[in-house]
């Protein structure tokens, strides 16, 4: 993976650890010649990462149309850490093309922002034949495990967010410590927590001066 210039500030990120975590890949059957490259991958991710091969749920489905609903079923079950959506689209002479690119997008999308688990993004839409085939284990890499490998990350990632947000510790109480602290050494005067017997002090201007 590439390596990001390092910051001073702490980024809570995921890990490509899939032990214990639990997976769900759904793949059309359409183009079956890519999106079984794609499957073998993206199985061969998980499997790398640490993921045991009873925590790997498969579902096929007839095409890419198909595969936000199955996606989202899997979903709202509530057993799977993360789901990896897999298919592939190739332009034709009719903008059925470009219909089902944005309905499979928008519905894969919206299931995992509505229901809350990772997505990881795996079906191709290319021009051609050739440039599939490149994106499927030839020159542009394999998709699946690249989409494999982000469910993974996105699944980490997600346990440690909720963790974290559930324990009221970690960072964020870090920064809440560090802005209390930051509060009392506010200087009094832009403070609202002044005696009642002080009389605020006349600050004499240049305007007054010039009177």
């Amino acid at each position: 993976m590439e390596r990001l210039p390092a910051t001073d500030l702490d980024a809570l990120e995921g890990s490509l650890s899939a032990s214990g975590k639990r997976f769900a890949i759904v793949v059309s059957r359409f183009n079956a010649f890519i999106t079984e490259r794609l499957l073998r991958s993206a199985i061969d991710g998980l499997v790398r990462s640490g993921a045991d091969r009873k925590d790997i749920e498969l579902v096929r489905v007839p095409g890419a149309f198909e595969v936000p609903l199955a996606a989202r079923t899997l979903a709202e079950t509530g057993k799977y850490d993360a789901i990896i959506c897999l298919g592939c689209l190739l332009r034709g002479d009719t903008a059925h093309y470009d219909v089902i690119v944005n309905e499979v997008t928008r519905g894969i999308g919206q299931s995992a922002q509505e229901t809350g688990v990772p997505h990881a993004f795996g079906v191709l839409t290319c021009e051609t034949l050739e440039q599939a085939i490149d994106r499927a284990g030839l020159k542009m890499g394999n998709k699946g495990l690249e989409a494999a490998l982000a469910a993974v990350e996105m699944a980490s990632l997600k346990a440690a967010a909720v963790g974290l947000r559930a324990s009221g510790s970690g960072r964020l109480s870090g920064r809440s410590r560090q802005s209390s602290t930051a509060s009392k050494q506010v200087p009094r005067f832009a403070r609202n927590d002044k005696p009642k017997n002080d009389k605020p002090k006349k600050i004499q201007t240049a305007k007054t001066k010039r009177k």
